[in-house]
């Protein structure tokens, strides 16, 4: 990304493109919170505060975390200064979202990514939080991470397997490299193979809401993955046809279906299974597919890199491997 001034992360090439690594964190550092979505619990916001804490990590809030604005966590423009905020610290070293719920995707248009581009920094969150990590990724070639957040799975008590998978993946330790998937979990290979490329995806309806806009990245050659929660499987195979439609699926490398937890049909008519569905939309594809990954809204997943370098290998547990740090060691 040469030309933007002040960046000086590690870059990654992909497909002629540059994903820029944000520094890596270390204990001691300065963690921002800020909620681009919709409101917290209060109680819960500040559990999840009192175990950065107890990681050894400084916390400082955006001004607007816990404003409440119908169902937004406070007016747009609020919720834009605090993200803009943390950028703009020099102090803030990482900014790990409070919770996701709606209201990220309406900040689009509002964000200075030249801001971000000039001060990346490790960016965590998953669900609604998806649409900032698609966006950044298509304005800035930064890469973010979707992982646990600071009023959900932080503040309620962290599951073993998702902290285990969680830090490492933020200080760039060699362990978070493979992610195995555990032997009691089902993982369902869809079609065999093996690929590399750059990972992309997040929360499946918020990816869809996101097509027609400026905000989507460019899907062709990458590993594309997906989750969901509580969309009956008419819902989810409407999303799949729109990525179909637009030829989203036709493009990408590979693919993989993390957690699609309830999303189970809730009427007495007829109705697919959600692997009935996503099987029917693999079926005419001839890339490496799996179903069953540990990623999404399930307590316990994995943390993954948006925009990281990867390898999709359907033969091995460890499905899914890092090919790069997802972080560098020198700080902008």
């Amino acid at each position: 990304m040469r030309g933007i001034k002040g960046i000086c992360c590690n870059e990654l090439m992909v497909h002629h493109q540059k994903v820029i690594q944000p520094p890596a964190l270390q204990i001691g550092d300065t963690i921002g919170v800020v909620s681009p979505g919709s409101p917290v619990l209060r109680e819960r916001l500040e559990k999840g505060i009192e175990y950065l804490k107890s990681r050894g990590y400084q916390v400082v809030l955006g001004r607007h975390v816990f404003d409440t604005y119908g169902y937004l966590a406070g007016e747009d423009q609020d919720r834009v200064d605090d993200i803009h905020a943390m950028f703009s610290d020099s102090k803030v070293k990482a900014i790990i979202c409070s919770r996701g719920g709606y209201g990220a995707a309406r900040l689009l248009d509002k964000l200075d990514y030249e801001l971000i581009a000039n001060h990346p920094k490790i960016l965590v969150g998953y669900s609604d939080i998806t649409a900032l990590q698609l966006a950044i990724l298509k304005k800035t070639n930064v890469l973010t991470f979707s992982g646990p957040m600071v009023a959900v799975e932080l503040g309620k008590g962290i599951d073993p397997f998702t902290e285990k998978h969680f830090w490492p993946m933020l200080n760039g330790e060699e362990s978070c490299k493979n992610l195995v998937q555990p032997e009691e979990t089902e993982l369902k290979v869809l079609r065999s193979g093996k690929i590399e490329g750059q990972l992309v995806g997040g929360c499946l309806s918020v990816i869809c809401s996101l097509i027609g806009t400026d905000y989507l990245p460019d899907f062709r050659g990458r590993i594309l993955i997906l989750e969901e929660v509580g969309e009956e499987p008419y819902r989810i195979d409407r999303f799949l046809n729109q990525l179909r439609t637009v030829g989203i699926l036709q493009q990408v490398s590979g693919i993989i279906f993390a957690q699609f937890l309830d999303c189970l049909p809730k009427g007495k008519t007829p109705s697919f299974t959600i692997a009935e569905v996503i099987e029917d939309y693999i079926r005419p594809l001839q890339v490496p597919a799996v179903a069953g990954f540990l990623y999404g809204h399930t307590e316990s997943k994995f943390t993954i890199p948006i925009g990281g370098w990867v390898q999709l290998d359907t033969a091995e547990r460890c499905v899914l491997r890092l090919l790069e740090k997802p972080v560098s060691f020198t700080y902008s």
